[in-house]
């Protein structure tokens, strides 16, 4: 079977650099419509809807802070005013603010956990929302909905220095379980994928050289990852190829999550 979303649409957030810009060119090159959304980068995002549409794609771009509330309601709002419905959800915007535990400030703790973990809670509970409101059509998916959450190795490995961030994505891990479990019977699926180390353009950089080999050394598969490994992975998860998928987690780190420091017994 083929790989198609065609007359799908996709609301993919913090779809203007990195994983959510990957993410967005895959989904319209397989044939759905995207909303891109963005925070403060409209350029881009306004460069990648251009580009997509030159291709003959459909794609607008929307700004909106995925941790308020009023403004993910617009985002919805703004996906179906657009194109009469939303099919997919990829709640993909996420940040970090690092700093040991000790040092670590209320406002960095409280401003990733905003967004990270309530900024994925307020997309999926909205997507929800519409995916309920709308008519099904099973002519175009078996699934009435797909959510789509954006997590990380993270989530089961922990890591010093950035405690907020790992706490935010072991929250993503539950949230997406359980709002899967809480959904499955009206034939919305709920899933996440969790990219380990990923080489993009903000921090190709810090992924080259002696870093890259240090990094590598993570790494049993022996690559460092591109975002189009964590595109393509939230495609086949849209897709009807993935039906029977629900409340999984599709771990893209090449090996990472495996802990590959005990592969000599520790």
């Amino acid at each position: 079977m083929q790989i198609t979303l065609d007359r799908q649409v996709a609301l993919i957030t913090g779809a203007s650099s990195g994983l959510g810009y990957a993410c967005a060119e895959a989904l319209a090159a397989a044939g759905a419509a995207v909303v891109i959304n963005y925070h403060s980068q409209k350029d881009p995002a306004e460069s990648l809807a251009e580009k997509i549409r030159a291709r003959g794609g459909q794609a607008i771009a929307v700004a909106g802070d995925v941790s308020s509330e009023a403004e993910v309601d617009n985002l919805i709002k703004s996906t179906v005013s657009a194109f009469g419905r939303l099919d997919i959800l990829v709640a993909n915007s996420g940040l970090q603010k690092d700093a040991s535990f000790a040092d670590m400030t209320l406002a960095d703790w409280n401003s990733v956990i905003s967004v990270n973990l309530t900024g994925q809670f307020l997309c999926a509970r909205a997507a929800l929302r519409q995916f309920r409101q709308q008519q099904a059509k099973p002519e175009l998916s078996r699934a009435a909905g797909k959510i789509i959450h954006m997590s990380s190795v993270h989530q089961v490995i922990p890591w010093a220095g950035h405690v907020n961030y790992a706490a935010s994505k072991g929250g993503v891990d539950l949230l997406m379980r359980s709002i899967a479990q809480e959904v499955g019977e009206e034939r919305i699926r709920v899933n996440a994928v969790a990219p380990g180390a990923i080489k993009t353009a903000i921090n190709a950089e810090t992924m080259q050289g002696d870093a890259e080999k240090k990094l590598l050394e993570l790494i049993p598969y022996g690559r460092v990852g591109a975002a189009e490994d964590v595109a393509n992975a939230v495609v086949w998860l849209a897709s009807e190829l993935s039906d029977y998928v629900h409340g999984t987690t599709l771990f893209i780190d090449g090996g990472m999550s495996l802990y590959p420091g005990f592969r000599n017994n520790g």
